[in-house]
C-alpha cells in the first residue's frame, strides 16, 4: 500500500522525520545564545572593557545595516568573553526627580540572553478582548523601546542623521531585554503575531525582534533551527524581503524569494554558490509541510530615521522551490511565495495608494470625495472629505475652524512670566533658556519636532518669546504637519486618516471649537450636544515615556503642573478635522495639553499626538474617557 500523501501541516507537533530525503544541518541560528550587551547610551558600549584597538565606535562604520548589525554581533562576543574573564560594569540607576536618566557612562553587566523557545504554537482566532490586550500589550512595549531611544538618543546629544548613527536602538533593545521585555520569546508563533496588524509599520529592525515579529537581527529568514526543532528539522517563520538579492522578484501577491548566502558582506552580488543548509533548509521544509510565512518588507523612506521602513504584509506560503543559475552566474535558491487570500490589503500597497491620492487623488479613486479641501486652506495642508459609502455629507454643513476661540478673558493671565513677556533668546533655545526652565529644565521635542515624553503641560515659545520661528520648541503651533482626511467608516461613523507616515511622538491636530468658561458651560450643559470635556479625556500622555518597565524608580514628570480643567469646547457649530477622531480603549494618538500663544494655565490648548508609528490610510483613534456603556453603543 501507498504511503499517504504529506498532510497540510495538521497539528504543530511537526512530525518532520518523514522527510523523503538526506537531512542537511543548518548553521547555528545567529544570536541565539548570544548576551546581548546592555550599554546605557551610544557612548562605545564596550569602551572600559575592551582596548582602542579591538573597538570600532557604531558611528563611525559605513551606514551600511550589514555592517552595523555585523559590529553588534561582535559587541557581544566581546562582552560575553570580558564577562567571562571577570570583568564588571556598574549599575545603570535614574537620576532623582521626574527625568530618570541613566547615567552616560553607566554599563549593566551582561547576562546570558535566555534561548528562544523551539515550542511552536499557531494562535487561535482571538475574541475582542483577547485583541484588544494582545494590542494594547505590543502598544505598551513599542512605546517602552521607543521612549528608551528618545532618551538614549537625547543624552548622547546627536541628532537622527543617517551616516552618524549611535544606534541607541540596539541600546534600547538590550535594556529590555536584560528586563525580559521582549515578547513571544517563550513561544514560537507560526503565523500572526497577536497584537501585530498587517500594514504596521516599523523604523528599526531591532524593533522586529523585540515584538517577536523577525527574530534575526541581520539574517533575512527566521527559522527554528534542527537543533532546537522538537522533530530535528529546521522550520522558516518569517522572511524579510528588502531587495538586498539581485535575483529577488517581488511582485506583491506572489514573490520570488532568493535564499540567503553566497554573497560577501556589503557585496549585492553573488560571488559563491548557495546551499541547502540553514534558512534555505527552513524554507524548504516549510513548504513540504504549507507552513505559512509572515513577510516583512523594507523598503526606503524619506520619513524614516534610517532611511528603510519595514512594512507587515501578512501571511505567504511557499509554493514552489529549485535551484537556479543566478545573474552573478552562481547558483541560488529560488522560492517562490504566493499570499495566502482573505486577509487585509498589503501594507505596502496602502503605502503606493496614498502617495498616489496625495499627487492626483481624483485619478486614484475617482469616486467618493465630496471636497479636496474641506478647510478651505485653512490649513498648511488639503483636510479631503471622502464617502463612497452613503449620501451623508454632514462635514459639509459646518464651519472649519483651524484655531480655537478663547473668550477675552483667557489672555489677561500673564502666570509667572513678568509683564507675560517669553524668553529672550535671539538663536533656537537651549535647555538653559526661560521656557526650557518653566518645561522642568529641558525642552519638549527633539530636533526633528518630535514630542520627547508626555508632561501635564507644555510651554512653547509663543508671541513674547524673540526666538526666530526655526526654533524647536515651536511645533504643535505650527499646524498640520501631516495631509489628513476625514472619511466616511462602517465601524465609526466618521474617521481621520492621513495620507503620510506619522511617526510616533509627531503632532497631528488641534482640537479646536468656540471655548467655553465654567460658567458658560454649565449654562450650555443641559442639551450636552456638541460639547468635547477636556477633563473627561484620560492621561494617555503618561504613557508617552514612560520606561518604568525598565527603570523601576522612574517617576511621571509633575511639572509644569496642570490645574483642574473646567472649560468645555463647543463643536456644534464650528470645529476642524479633530472633531471625527474616533474613540478606542487603544488608541494611536493622545491629547497634549500646550500653552504658547498665552499663559493661562486654566485653558490650555488641547493637542494630538501620535502614540505609535501610525501607516498612511489608518484611522485614528483617541480614549475619550468614556464608560463602557458608551463605547457599546459607538460600536453598534
Amino acid at each position: 500500500m501507498d504511503p499517504p500523501p504529506p498532510s497540510p501541516f495538521p497539528d504543530l507537533n511537526l512530525n518532520l522525520d518523514i522527510v523523503p530525503f538526506v537531512k542537511l544541518e543548518p548553521k547555528e541560528e545567529p544570536l541565539e545564545d548570544l548576551p546581548i550587551a546592555t550599554a546605557s547610551t551610544a557612548a562605545d558600549a564596550a569602551e572600559c572593557l575592551l582596548s582602542p584597538e579591538e573597538h570600532t565606535p557604531l558611528q563611525k562604520l559605513s551606514p551600511s545595516e550589514d555592517a552595523l548589525f555585523a559590529e553588534y554581533l561582535r559587541l557581544t562576543r566581546l562582552f560575553l568573553s570580558s564577562i567571562e574573564s571577570g570583568a564588571s560594569g556598574g549599575a545603570i540607576v535614574p537620576a532623582d526627580g521626574s527625568s530618570a536618566a541613566p547615567a552616560s557612562s553607566a554599563i549593566v553587566a551582561s547576562k546570558k540572553r535566555k534561548a528562544r523557545s523551539s515550542e511552536m504554537v499557531r494562535v487561535s482566532s482571538l475574541g475582542v478582548r483577547d485583541q484588544i490586550h494582545f494590542r494594547d500589550l505590543v502598544r505598551h512595549t513599542r512605546i517602552t523601546f521607543e521612549s528608551l531611544r528618545f532618551l538614549l538618543l537625547r543624552n548622547d546629544g546627536f541628532s537622527e542623521v543617517f551616516g552618524r548613527r549611535t544606534r541607541p536602538d540596539l541600546k534600547a533593545a538590550a535594556l529590555m531585554t536584560d528586563k525580559n521585555l521582549w515578547l513571544n520569546r517563550d513561544k514560537r508563533i507560526i503565523g500572526p503575531i497577536p497584537g501585530v496588524c498587517i500594514g504596521d509599520v516599523f523604523f528599526f529592525r531591532m524593533e522586529l525582534c523585540v515584538l517577536g515579529l523577525h527574530g534575526q537581527v541581520q539574517a533575512g529568514i527566521d527559522y527554528v533551527p534542527s537543533t532546537r526543532s522538537p522533530s530535528g528539522e529546521p522550520v522558516a517563520t518569517s522572511i524579510i524581503v528588502s531587495g538586498g538579492y539581485e535575483d529577488d522578484d517581488d511582485g506583491g501577491e506572489e514573490l520570488i524569494y532568493t535564499g540567503h548566502g553566497g554573497r560577501d558582506r556589503n557585496n549585492f552580488r553573488h560571488s559563491v554558490h548557495q546551499k541547502l543548509e540553514g534558512g534555505n533548509l527552513a524554507l524548504e521544509k516549510s513548504r513540504l509541510y504549507g507552513i505559512e510565512i509572515r513577510v516583512i518588507r523594507g523598503i526606503k523612506s524619506d520619513r524614516s530615521p534610517t532611511n528603510k521602513v519595514y512594512v507587515y504584509d501578512g501571511l505567504y506560503k511557499v509554493v514552489d522551490s529549485w535551484f537556479d543559475t543566478g545573474k552573478s552566474g552562481f547558483g541560488v535558491f529560488k522560492y517562490r511565495l504566493v499570499r495566502i487570500e482573505g486577509q487585509e490589503e498589503m501594507g505596502t500597497g496602502i503605502l503606493k495608494l496614498a502617495e498616489e491620492l496625495k499627487v492626483n487623488p481624483l485619478t486614484a479613486r475617482p469616486r467618493g470625495y465630496l471636497s479636496l479641501d474641506i478647510s478651505m486652506k485653512k490649513e498648511k495642508f488639503p483636510v479631503m472629505l471622502f464617502n463612497d459609502m452613503d449620501d451623508e455629507r454632514d462635514p459639509v454643513y459646518f464651519e472649519y475652524l483651524a484655531r480655537p476661540l478663547y473668550p477675552p478673558s483667557v489672555f489677561e493671565e500673564k502666570s509667572l512670566l513678568a509683564g507675560g513677556n517669553g524668553c529672550d533668546c535671539v538663536t533656537n533655545c537651549s535647555t538653559d533658556c526661560l521656557c526650557a526652565r518653566l518645561n522642568g529644565g529641558e525642552l519638549p521635542y527633539d530636533s526633528n519636532g518630535l514630542l520627547s515624553r508626555g508632561k501635564p503641560l507644555i510651554y512653547e515659545c509663543g508671541t513674547g518669546c524673540r526666538c526666530p520661528p526655526s526654533c524647536p520648541n515651536r511645533v504643535s503651533q505650527k499646524g498640520l504637519k501631516h495631509q489628513l482626511e476625514i472619511f466616511r467608516s462602517k465601524e465609526t461613523g466618521w474617521g481621520i486618516r492621513s495620507l503620510d507616515m506619522i511617526r510616533a511622538g509627531s503632532f497631528v491636530c488641534e482640537y479646536t471649537g468656540i471655548v467655553l468658561t465654567k460658567e458658560q458651560t454649565e449654562l450650555l450643559a443641559m442639551s450636552g450636544a456638541g460639547l468635547v470635556w477636556p477633563n473627561r479625556f484620560p492621561a494617555r500622555w503618561m504613557e508617552w515615556g514612560d520606561i518604568s518597565d525598565v527603570f523601576p524608580g522612574f517617576m511621571q514628570p509633575s511639572y509644569p503642573a496642570l490645574p483642574e480643567l473646567n472649560f468645555s469646547i463647543d463643536v456644534s457649530r464650528t470645529r476642524n478635522v479633530a472633531s471625527y477622531l474616533s474613540h478606542s480603549s487603544t488608541p494611536n494618538v493622545f491629547l497634549q495639553c500646550v500653552l504658547f500663544d498665552h499663559y493661562n494655565t486654566s485653558y490650555p490648548h488641547l493637542m494630538i499626538f501620535a502614540m505609535e508609528n501610525i501607516p498612511p490610510l489608518r484611522e485614528l483613534s483617541i480614549d475619550y474617557g468614556i464608560g463602557e456603556e458608551w463605547v457599546a453603543k459607538l460600536t453598534v
